[in-house]
């Protein structure tokens, strides 16, 4: 499932406005399930502390997922983070 993270990191994780957009999705407590909608990948709020990233495609008008992956709010954090660190993208500071 790495190969999965890092496909969902670089494709969503590409510049300051969807780092700005994601990160706003996780910590926001007013979404308290939902779904934020990326370029490839979504990323589905549970609750406030589980998120689900799924590819979505659509094949003959039908919605197919075909890999997910469940994570918790502090590692979903960490890992976009510390990508968009590596990317020179200026983090959000959140307390």
């Amino acid at each position: 499932m790495q190969a999965f993270i890092q496909t969902f990191l670089e494709d969503e994780v590409s510049d300051q406005e969807f780092y700005d957009g994601i990160i706003d999705f996780i910590y926001s407590f007013n979404i308290r399930c939902g779904e934020y909608e990326g370029n490839r990948f979504v990323i589905k709020k549970m609750d406030h502390l589980n998120f689900i990233i799924y590819d979505e495609y659509e094949i003959d008008g039908k919605r197919e997922i075909h890999h997910s992956k469940s994570i918790h709010k502090n590692t979903l954090i960490k890992l976009v983070n510390d990508y968009a660190k590596r990317q020179g993208i200026i983090l959000t500071p959140f307390c």
